[in-house]
């Protein structure tokens, strides 16, 4: 397990992963189309990585000003067909899309298609995940490379507050939102909703098949617990939100990644920028308490 005299575990995590964290920036981002609504413009993007990876994504800015961002992780769920579609259309696991109800307190949003999600269909999750792994990489780390690459793309916008930069997902997305957090410091703040848990302790109980195979990372949970990645966030401001009855958050094993999460912000002196939302009746789904809870999160972290 992690040792406080690691002399970097950011890069130590990297290593596991097969891929750098943040890594870089896209080589291309180019606009497809535009939508005007209320003031604020939609913009349908599509990035270019220096491997000639083609990465559809919607970015939903004020027209003019510049405004605090959330990098919007979408979720699995096994719905291929969606991916940055989420941010404007939601899922019935959602209270709604985030996308509006960011804007509503002046956020900003950027939701890329992850690899085998929406226009990125053309390669299956195991056949992806299998290829990495045989290679010594991973498909979650490249998940992470390519949204650290967005982040890059959010601190050169005029239309964004490079100092102002959160991350926040639903499911997979909430393990994209707290790892990002743990690896890229130019998240500010982030919030990640209904998948936090102590992997070690999941296998036990067999839930740990319930995630899909990009969530792999060989020899992870040998060296780093849960709640010791995602303390990597402080002193930054984190919000974790689950529902005691969700499969992938069951209480006993939550319990163990939130110790491990309150003693890494406790010896950096930060507790008070660390935040959960637990509703011990919740499943795996978002409530209207837990949406409140978020939007309320990102005002005071992201806007004041």
């Amino acid at each position: 397990m992690m040792q406080s005299n690691s002399p970097d575990p950011r890069a130590a995590l990297c290593l596991l992963l097969g891929w750098d964290v943040p890594s870089g920036a896209f080589t291309k981002a180019d606009t497809q189309d535009v939508l005007e609504i209320d003031g604020w413009l939609l913009e349908d993007i599509l990035f270019e990585t220096a491997s000639g990876e083609k990465i559809p994504a919607l970015f939903h800015r004020p027209a003019t000003g510049a405004a605090p961002a959330v990098l919007y992780c979408h979720a699995h769920g096994n719905r291929y067909e969606m991916g940055r579609d989420e941010l404007v259309k939601g899922r019935s696991s959602l209270q709604g899309p985030f996308g509006p109800a960011l804007k509503d307190i002046g956020v900003a949003s950027l939701c890329l298609d992850m690899p085998c999600f929406g226009g990125r269909q053309h390669k299956s999750e195991s056949e992806l995940s299998k290829a990495l792994l045989w290679r010594g990489k991973t498909l979650f780390g490249q998940m992470l490379s390519e949204l650290s690459n967005a982040v890059s793309f959010l601190t050169e916008h005029p239309s964004i507050d490079a100092a102002r930069i959160g991350a926040l997902g639903f499911s997979m997305g909430s393990t994209h939102a707290w790892w990002m957090a743990a690896l890229d410091q130019r998240i500010r703040a982030a919030s990640a909703l209904c998948s936090f848990a102590d992997l070690d302790r999941l296998i036990e109980t067999g839930a740990h098949d319930k995630h899909g195979i990009y969530m792999t990372v060989p020899g992870l949970t040998a060296q780093y617990r849960s709640g010791q990645i995602a303390a990597l966030a402080a002193p930054r401001a984190l919000q974790i939100g689950v529902g005691l009855q969700d499969w992938s958050t069951p209480k006993d094993v939550f319990e163990v990644g939130k110790r491990d999460l309150d003693n890494g912000y406790d010896a950096a002196g930060v507790p008070a920028m660390l935040e959960y939302f637990i509703d011990p009746e919740l499943d795996h789904r978002e409530s209207p308490e837990m949406r409140n809870a978020v939007l309320e999160f990102f005002t005071r972290r992201l806007c004041s």
